[in-house]
Protein backbone atom coordinates (compact mmCIF):
# COMPACT_ATOMS: atom_id res chain seq x y z
CA UNK A 1 0.00 0.00 0.00
CA UNK A 2 0.95 3.23 -0.28
CA UNK A 3 3.12 4.84 2.45
CA UNK A 4 3.07 8.63 3.82
CA UNK A 5 6.46 8.66 4.59
CA UNK A 6 8.56 11.69 3.12
CA UNK A 7 12.04 10.32 4.01
CA UNK A 8 14.54 10.25 0.63
CA UNK A 9 16.77 7.15 -0.06
CA UNK A 10 20.37 7.85 -0.55
CA UNK A 11 21.30 7.93 -4.07
CA UNK A 12 24.11 6.36 -6.34
CA UNK A 13 25.31 8.22 -9.24
CA UNK A 14 23.09 5.92 -11.98
CA UNK A 15 20.59 7.05 -10.03
CA UNK A 16 20.90 10.81 -9.71
CA UNK A 17 21.88 11.09 -13.63
CA UNK A 18 18.48 9.45 -14.22
CA UNK A 19 16.69 12.19 -12.30
CA UNK A 20 15.44 15.32 -13.88
CA UNK A 21 17.50 18.85 -13.66
CA UNK A 22 14.43 21.02 -13.42
CA UNK A 23 12.04 20.78 -10.95
CA UNK A 24 9.35 23.19 -9.88
CA UNK A 25 8.20 23.71 -5.86
CA UNK A 26 4.73 23.29 -4.86
CA UNK A 27 3.02 23.85 -1.82
CA UNK A 28 1.40 20.37 -1.01
CA UNK A 29 5.02 18.65 -0.15
CA UNK A 30 7.82 20.10 1.30
CA UNK A 31 10.86 21.81 -1.12
CA UNK A 32 13.09 19.00 -1.98
CA UNK A 33 16.35 18.88 -3.19
CA UNK A 34 16.44 19.97 -6.83
CA UNK A 35 18.74 16.75 -7.47
CA UNK A 36 16.15 14.27 -7.09
CA UNK A 37 12.59 13.65 -8.78
CA UNK A 38 9.41 15.37 -7.01
CA UNK A 39 5.74 14.38 -6.76
CA UNK A 40 3.14 16.26 -9.18
CA UNK A 41 1.34 18.92 -7.62
CA UNK A 42 -1.82 17.96 -5.88
CA UNK A 43 -0.77 14.39 -5.17
CA UNK A 44 -1.02 15.20 -2.19
CA UNK A 45 -4.69 14.27 -2.84
CA UNK A 46 -4.06 10.95 -4.03
CA UNK A 47 -2.06 9.86 -1.15
CA UNK A 48 -4.62 10.71 1.19
CA UNK A 49 -6.86 7.87 -0.28
CA UNK A 50 -3.91 5.23 0.13
CA UNK A 51 -4.25 3.63 -3.58
CA UNK A 52 -2.49 0.40 -4.20
CA UNK A 53 -2.96 0.65 -7.93
CA UNK A 54 -2.53 4.19 -9.26
CA UNK A 55 -4.05 4.02 -13.18
CA UNK A 56 -3.16 6.55 -15.59
CA UNK A 57 -5.34 6.52 -18.39
CA UNK A 58 -3.74 8.40 -21.54
CA UNK A 59 -4.19 9.17 -25.38
CA UNK A 60 -1.64 6.86 -26.72
CA UNK A 61 1.35 8.44 -28.41
CA UNK A 62 2.26 11.32 -27.19
CA UNK A 63 5.50 12.20 -25.14
CA UNK A 64 4.34 14.05 -22.38
CA UNK A 65 2.33 11.44 -20.76
CA UNK A 66 5.11 8.51 -20.82
CA UNK A 67 7.23 11.81 -19.54
CA UNK A 68 4.90 12.39 -16.72
CA UNK A 69 4.69 8.81 -15.67
CA UNK A 70 8.65 8.21 -16.00
CA UNK A 71 8.83 11.38 -13.67
CA UNK A 72 6.53 10.22 -11.02
CA UNK A 73 7.80 6.35 -10.57
CA UNK A 74 11.12 8.16 -10.12
CA UNK A 75 9.80 10.30 -7.24
CA UNK A 76 7.93 7.41 -4.95
CA UNK A 77 10.96 5.86 -5.69
CA UNK A 78 13.30 8.30 -4.49
CA UNK A 79 11.45 8.75 -1.10
CA UNK A 80 11.95 5.10 -0.49
CA UNK A 81 8.70 3.78 -2.16
CA UNK A 82 8.69 -0.22 -4.11
CA UNK A 83 7.08 0.82 -7.53
CA UNK A 84 5.84 -1.87 -10.04
CA UNK A 85 5.28 0.04 -13.45
CA UNK A 86 2.49 -1.26 -15.28
CA UNK A 87 2.98 -1.09 -19.63
CA UNK A 88 0.56 -1.91 -21.72
CA UNK A 89 2.23 -3.71 -24.15
CA UNK A 90 1.64 -7.85 -24.90
CA UNK A 91 1.34 -9.90 -21.58
CA UNK A 92 3.02 -12.96 -23.82
CA UNK A 93 6.32 -10.67 -23.83
CA UNK A 94 6.36 -10.38 -20.42
CA UNK A 95 8.84 -13.27 -19.47
CA UNK A 96 11.08 -11.70 -21.68
CA UNK A 97 10.85 -8.51 -20.74
CA UNK A 98 11.80 -9.82 -17.17
CA UNK A 99 14.75 -11.26 -18.40
CA UNK A 100 15.80 -7.97 -19.74
CA UNK A 101 15.17 -6.14 -16.67
CA UNK A 102 17.79 -8.08 -15.06
CA UNK A 103 20.53 -7.17 -17.35
CA UNK A 104 22.89 -4.09 -16.90
CA UNK A 105 22.06 -0.87 -18.31
CA UNK A 106 23.90 -0.83 -21.18
CA UNK A 107 22.55 -3.97 -22.39
CA UNK A 108 18.76 -3.23 -21.59
CA UNK A 109 17.13 -0.94 -24.18
CA UNK A 110 18.33 -3.63 -27.30
CA UNK A 111 17.68 -6.30 -25.09
CA UNK A 112 13.86 -4.96 -24.73
CA UNK A 113 13.50 -3.65 -28.40
CA UNK A 114 13.27 -7.58 -29.73
CA UNK A 115 10.09 -8.35 -27.94
CA UNK A 116 6.74 -6.25 -28.55
CA UNK A 117 7.75 -3.06 -30.54
CA UNK A 118 8.73 -4.19 -34.26
CA UNK A 119 6.52 -2.64 -36.70
CA UNK A 120 3.93 -1.25 -33.83
CA UNK A 121 2.96 2.00 -35.67
CA UNK A 122 -0.16 2.69 -33.31
CA UNK A 123 0.75 5.46 -30.80
CA UNK A 124 1.47 2.46 -28.03
CA UNK A 125 5.21 1.21 -28.95
CA UNK A 126 6.48 4.98 -29.16
CA UNK A 127 9.92 6.55 -28.28
CA UNK A 128 8.73 8.11 -25.30
CA UNK A 129 7.53 4.49 -24.18
CA UNK A 130 10.61 3.45 -24.53
CA UNK A 131 12.25 6.19 -22.92
CA UNK A 132 9.81 5.90 -20.18
CA UNK A 133 11.33 2.29 -19.13
CA UNK A 134 14.68 3.04 -20.09
CA UNK A 135 14.60 5.37 -17.72
CA UNK A 136 12.96 3.33 -14.79
CA UNK A 137 15.55 0.57 -15.45
CA UNK A 138 18.35 3.22 -14.88
CA UNK A 139 16.90 4.54 -11.64
CA UNK A 140 16.14 0.35 -10.92
CA UNK A 141 20.14 -0.29 -11.45
CA UNK A 142 21.28 2.60 -9.47
CA UNK A 143 19.23 1.24 -6.70
CA UNK A 144 15.59 2.48 -6.59
CA UNK A 145 13.12 -0.64 -6.03
CA UNK A 146 10.91 -0.53 -9.25
CA UNK A 147 10.21 -3.82 -11.45
CA UNK A 148 8.03 -3.43 -14.71
CA UNK A 149 5.16 -5.91 -16.11
CA UNK A 150 4.09 -6.04 -19.28
CA UNK A 151 -0.04 -6.63 -18.97
CA UNK A 152 -1.52 -6.29 -21.70
CA UNK A 153 -4.09 -9.43 -23.21
CA UNK A 154 -4.70 -12.88 -21.90
CA UNK A 155 -1.13 -14.55 -21.27
CA UNK A 156 -2.11 -17.82 -22.15
CA UNK A 157 -4.96 -20.48 -23.29
CA UNK A 158 -6.11 -20.67 -19.71
CA UNK A 159 -6.52 -17.16 -18.81
CA UNK A 160 -8.24 -17.19 -22.08
CA UNK A 161 -10.88 -19.83 -21.05
CA UNK A 162 -11.45 -18.48 -17.68
CA UNK A 163 -12.75 -15.06 -18.60
CA UNK A 164 -14.47 -16.19 -22.30
CA UNK A 165 -17.98 -16.13 -20.82
CA UNK A 166 -17.38 -12.26 -19.66
CA UNK A 167 -19.31 -10.08 -22.56
CA UNK A 168 -18.22 -7.74 -25.26
CA UNK A 169 -14.31 -6.81 -24.24
CA UNK A 170 -14.56 -8.47 -20.85
CA UNK A 171 -11.84 -10.81 -21.35
CA UNK A 172 -9.39 -8.52 -22.72
CA UNK A 173 -9.68 -6.33 -19.93
CA UNK A 174 -9.68 -9.03 -17.08
CA UNK A 175 -6.58 -10.21 -18.13
CA UNK A 176 -5.57 -6.98 -18.29
CA UNK A 177 -6.25 -6.80 -14.73
CA UNK A 178 -4.99 -10.23 -13.66
CA UNK A 179 -2.01 -9.73 -14.96
CA UNK A 180 -1.55 -6.39 -13.00
CA UNK A 181 -2.51 -7.41 -9.70
CA UNK A 182 -0.29 -10.69 -10.21
CA UNK A 183 2.72 -9.09 -10.86
CA UNK A 184 1.74 -6.48 -8.00
CA UNK A 185 1.27 -9.47 -5.60
CA UNK A 186 4.44 -11.68 -6.43
CA UNK A 187 6.45 -8.37 -5.61
CA UNK A 188 4.97 -7.12 -3.20
CA UNK A 189 5.26 -3.69 -3.98
CA UNK A 190 4.02 -0.18 -2.05
CA UNK A 191 2.78 1.24 -5.52
CA UNK A 192 1.55 0.09 -8.85
CA UNK A 193 1.54 2.92 -11.48
CA UNK A 194 -0.37 1.63 -14.45
CA UNK A 195 -0.19 3.59 -17.97
CA UNK A 196 -3.24 2.57 -20.42
CA UNK A 197 -5.26 4.06 -22.74
CA UNK A 198 -8.27 5.71 -21.25
CA UNK A 199 -10.77 3.25 -22.19
CA UNK A 200 -9.17 0.83 -19.61
CA UNK A 201 -8.69 3.36 -16.82
CA UNK A 202 -12.78 3.84 -16.29
CA UNK A 203 -13.97 2.62 -13.09
CA UNK A 204 -17.46 1.86 -14.26
CA UNK A 205 -19.04 -0.28 -16.96
CA UNK A 206 -19.00 1.14 -20.31
CA UNK A 207 -19.58 -0.03 -23.78
CA UNK A 208 -18.09 0.16 -27.26
CA UNK A 209 -20.93 -0.18 -29.55
CA UNK A 210 -22.16 -3.75 -27.59
CA UNK A 211 -22.89 -5.25 -24.48
CA UNK A 212 -21.61 -3.25 -21.20
CA UNK A 213 -18.56 -4.64 -19.87
CA UNK A 214 -16.22 -3.71 -16.73
CA UNK A 215 -12.78 -2.22 -18.22
CA UNK A 216 -9.87 -2.98 -16.37
CA UNK A 217 -9.82 -0.38 -14.09
CA UNK A 218 -12.94 -2.01 -12.59
CA UNK A 219 -11.83 -5.53 -12.42
CA UNK A 220 -8.57 -4.46 -10.71
CA UNK A 221 -10.23 -2.85 -7.79
CA UNK A 222 -11.35 -6.32 -6.96
CA UNK A 223 -7.75 -7.12 -6.17
CA UNK A 224 -6.70 -3.69 -4.27
CA UNK A 225 -7.83 0.25 -3.78
CA UNK A 226 -7.71 2.12 -6.78
CA UNK A 227 -7.35 5.58 -7.89
CA UNK A 228 -7.72 6.20 -11.56
CA UNK A 229 -7.03 9.22 -13.51
CA UNK A 230 -7.95 10.70 -16.90
CA UNK A 231 -4.89 12.04 -19.14
CA UNK A 232 -5.89 16.46 -20.05
CA UNK A 233 -4.16 18.43 -22.17
CA UNK A 234 -3.58 21.80 -24.25
CA UNK A 235 -4.03 20.32 -27.57
CA UNK A 236 -0.85 20.14 -29.94
CA UNK A 237 -0.67 16.41 -31.68
CA UNK A 238 -0.50 12.59 -31.21
CA UNK A 239 0.76 9.99 -32.51
CA UNK A 240 -1.64 7.13 -33.59
CA UNK A 241 -3.55 5.21 -36.08
CA UNK A 242 -6.87 6.70 -37.78
CA UNK A 243 -9.19 5.98 -40.13
CA UNK A 244 -8.24 7.95 -43.61
CA UNK A 245 -10.52 10.60 -45.05
CA UNK A 246 -11.13 8.84 -48.12
CA UNK A 247 -11.15 5.25 -46.49
CA UNK A 248 -13.64 2.73 -48.78
CA UNK A 249 -14.69 -0.70 -46.59
CA UNK A 250 -17.64 -2.92 -46.17
CA UNK A 251 -18.58 -3.04 -42.63
CA UNK A 252 -17.71 -6.16 -40.97
CA UNK A 253 -15.29 -6.85 -43.35
CA UNK A 254 -11.34 -6.34 -42.83
CA UNK A 255 -10.10 -3.24 -43.10
CA UNK A 256 -8.11 -2.44 -46.73
CA UNK A 257 -4.63 -1.59 -46.25
CA UNK A 258 -4.58 1.67 -46.88
CA UNK A 259 -7.64 2.56 -45.20
CA UNK A 260 -5.78 3.07 -41.55
CA UNK A 261 -3.37 5.99 -41.50
CA UNK A 262 -0.53 5.64 -38.61
CA UNK A 263 1.35 9.29 -37.94
CA UNK A 264 1.48 12.31 -36.54
CA UNK A 265 -2.34 13.85 -36.12
CA UNK A 266 -3.89 16.92 -34.63
CA UNK A 267 -5.31 16.51 -31.22
CA UNK A 268 -7.66 19.10 -29.79
CA UNK A 269 -7.20 19.74 -26.15
CA UNK A 270 -8.75 21.88 -23.12
CA UNK A 271 -8.69 25.96 -22.92
CA UNK A 272 -9.80 26.30 -19.69
CA UNK A 273 -6.42 24.77 -17.96
CA UNK A 274 -2.92 25.95 -18.14
CA UNK A 275 0.60 25.84 -16.49
CA UNK A 276 2.59 22.70 -15.96
CA UNK A 277 1.80 19.52 -15.15
CA UNK A 278 -0.60 18.43 -12.04
CA UNK A 279 -3.19 15.58 -10.72
CA UNK A 280 -6.45 16.73 -9.59
CA UNK A 281 -9.32 14.47 -7.64
CA UNK A 282 -12.12 17.65 -8.84
CA UNK A 283 -13.81 17.13 -11.68
CA UNK A 284 -16.39 19.36 -13.12
CA UNK A 285 -20.43 18.41 -12.50
CA UNK A 286 -21.23 18.56 -15.79
CA UNK A 287 -17.91 16.40 -17.06
CA UNK A 288 -19.58 13.44 -18.90
CA UNK A 289 -16.26 11.99 -17.87
CA UNK A 290 -17.19 12.04 -14.14
CA UNK A 291 -17.87 8.74 -12.57
CA UNK A 292 -15.93 6.96 -14.95
CA UNK A 293 -12.69 8.23 -13.82
CA UNK A 294 -11.59 9.60 -9.87
CA UNK A 295 -9.81 12.56 -11.28
CA UNK A 296 -7.08 13.82 -14.40
CA UNK A 297 -3.71 14.45 -14.83
CA UNK A 298 -3.15 17.62 -16.87
CA UNK A 299 -0.25 17.66 -19.51
CA UNK A 300 -0.50 21.12 -21.00
CA UNK A 301 0.03 21.09 -24.38
CA UNK A 302 1.36 17.73 -26.13
CA UNK A 303 3.32 16.33 -28.83
CA UNK A 304 4.02 13.41 -31.19
CA UNK A 305 6.17 10.52 -30.25
CA UNK A 306 6.73 8.06 -32.96
CA UNK A 307 7.21 4.44 -33.23
CA UNK A 308 10.53 3.33 -31.27
CA UNK A 309 10.99 0.30 -34.06
CA UNK A 310 8.37 1.84 -37.18
CA UNK A 311 7.55 -0.94 -39.88
CA UNK A 312 9.50 -0.90 -42.71
CA UNK A 313 8.46 0.62 -45.74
Amino acid sequence: MLTLSRFILPLSPVLLAALPTALHAHPDHEQEPTSQCVLPPGWSAIAARDPQFVVLGETHGTKEAPAFVSDLVCALAARGDKVLLAVEHGSTYDARWQEAWALPQEQFRDAVLQHGWQGREDGVASVAMLDMIVRAHALKEGGAHIGIVAFNGARDDDQRTRFADLPSQGPHEAAQAENIAEAAAAGNYDTVIVLVGSLHAMKAPTSIGGPEFDPMAARLASYGPVTTLVMEHGGGSSWGCQLSEDAEFVPGQPLPQNAVVCADHPAGGRDDLEGEPFVSLTMPQDDPKRGFYDGFFWLGPITASPPAFPAEE
